[in-house]
């Protein structure tokens, strides 16, 4: 399966675990409530989904390397207990806790969180003095003599022996005790998760148009030379940043991610095309509705990857524009739900500075709890930092002016809420005109040309470009959408565009 089929997965098997009979007790009883063993190669998104699960189902995430961990540490240190049995006393060896459950228990201190995911990486690479402990922890869910709490999903993550020279294998008898998933790389899953999460849109059509190059792992005289998702993920992080610092990606710098040279000497010649094509084409131009003629008839005559690359440009550039507005909607609906509660509160006769440190601090406490479980995606860290950034401009806004009145503080908040509500008209309005500005551009270049159903599809597969068509409109789009076209079928289409432009090269060399 892929891991976006695998994440699907382990989260129903949490609400299975989770859910209790009508006397309150697990429908699934702990001792049949399997871990989860989820085998794939390295860097394909194995964490991220733990997060991402336990941030949707509003559950903690203990997350352990397990390899960094010795035997005392995962199991704990022994110590000399007395016991006394028919009337005789022992000296018996009990355990401390081990490091691992301690922060199980730590974290629903913190949080008040009573369910969640202990999440184990390299879980088949363990030391050979821990590996017996793991095995039984995976049997029985303990440690030494310290058990897993219930409502705790265990899944564990390890490497297939060809990516891993010190991987064990697991007896019949552990294998028999777990839920095995088997996951494998797939670019078109990790497409849409790199659209979602705003990767570096020459990553995306490099890719798009070498897909071979998404996740390679080979055997060479130099030793294992690789590129893997989390490497293109992690080098589309420094591009981004580079570029806001000026400063630029050469080939040295795509080996220290893509570390398998072929791979990044191409892309790294790709990378200086792709901003090569951004000044050629004029990109900013094209969504401004500003473009040249000149411009339309060179990418016209363009060779096939060269349109790709300009389209994902352009592509690019709508998705970060669509993304702003997503934000600001996401920023003035909490707000609203905010003021709400401001409203009905300042209604009784709080004082509103004060109900505003209150709004405040409670959505402060909320990202604490979910920092503190792991569970805190950069989005909704964002969000709400936002959101808490904007109430105390509120808070000392109404100090500085002295609002102490009720309903003068709402009328005011009211006023400046008002202007986020028009910034996301605005931005709407702008990025609505850059939609079609670009399909007006392209409609021009290409006609009715299957370049153009190539387009629409890919902001039909985009988070955000789908996200504003479906929340703000765009006409173009909806006139060219009977024509989409879903993967299998754009597929085809490249190859047998390539094909033609490959003849066409063919038939201009005997000339």
């Amino acid at each position: 399966m892929n891991i976006k089929q695998a994440k699907q997965e382990i989260a129903n098997t949490l609400k299975a675990y989770l859910t209790r009979d009508e006397l309150g007790n697990y429908l699934i009883p702990a001792i049949r409530q399997r871990p989860v063993l989820l085998m794939g190669p390295p860097g394909i998104g194995k964490t991220q989904i733990m997060e991402q699960i336990a941030a949707e189902e509003g559950v903690g995430l203990v997350a352990y390397t397990i390899t960094h961990h010795t035997r005392q540490s995962a199991i704990g240190l022994p110590f000399i207990e007395k016991r006394t049995y028919g009337g005789k006393e022992y000296s018996i060896t009990e355990y401390t806790m081990s490091e691992i459950l301690a922060s199980v228990y730590q974290l629903m201190e913190r949080t008040g969180l009573k369910e969640g995911i202990l999440f184990l990486d390299e879980i088949n690479c363990v030391s050979e003095t821990l590996a017996p402990m793991m095995l039984q922890f995976l049997q029985c869910k303990t440690f030494g003599n310290q058990r897993l709490p219930e409502g705790w999903l265990i899944v564990a993550a390890g490497n297939p022996p060809e990516y891993n020279k010190s991987v064990r294998d697991f007896d019949v008898v552990t294998l028999d005790r777990v839920k095995r998933m088997d996951v494998t790389e797939d670019f078109a899953v990790w497409k849409e998760y790199a659209r979602r999460k705003g990767i570096h849109g020459a990553v995306i059509s490099y890719l798009d148009i070498k897909k071979d190059n998404f996740y390679r792992i080979e055997t060479t005289v130099d030793g294992l030379q690789f590129a893997t998702a989390r490497g293109w993920e992690d080098l589309s992080e420094l591009i981004i940043a580079y570029e806001k610092l000026g400063l630029r990606v050469d080939r040295e710098v795509v080996g220290q991610y893509i570390q398998l040279p072929r791979i990044a000497k191409d892309f790294a010649n790709y990378l200086e095309l792709y901003y090569k094509y951004q000044r050629t084409y004029h990109v900013d131009d094209i969504v401004k509705g500003t473009w040249q003629n000149i411009t339309m008839l060179e990418l016209r005559e363009a060779p096939f990857d060269e349109k790709l690359s300009v389209m994902g440009l352009l592509l690019s550039r709508l998705s970060e524009s669509a993304r702003a507005v997503r934000q600001q909607d996401a920023l003035t609906t909490a707000l609203h739900t905010a003021l709400l509660d401001f409203k009905a509160k300042t209604a009784d006769g709080a004082e509103p500075q004060a109900v505003l440190g209150q709004l405040i601090w409670q959505r402060q406490e909320k990202l604490r709890q979910a920092k503190e479980a792991g569970s805190l995606e950069k989005e909704t860290r964002d969000l709400g930092m936002w959101e808490v950034n904007t109430l105390e401009d509120y808070r000392q806004q109404l100090a500085k002016e002295d609002v102490t009145d009720p309903a003068e503080a709402m009328e005011t908040v009211r006023g400046w809420f008002g202007g986020e509500v028009e910034k996301r008209k605005t931005l709407g309005a702008d990025t609505g005109a850059m939609f079609d500005n670009t399909f007006r551009f392209l409609e021009q270049t290409f006609g009715q040309d299957q370049e153009l159903v190539l387009f629409v599809t890919e902001v039909t597969a985009g988070y955000d470009t789908s996200w504003f068509v479906e929340n703000f409109g765009c006409d173009a789009y909806f006139r060219h959408n009977k024509e989409l076209l879903f993967d299998d079928t754009r597929h085809r289409i490249r190859e047998s565009i390539a094909a033609a432009k490959a003849a066409e090269l063919e038939e201009r060399s005997h000339e």
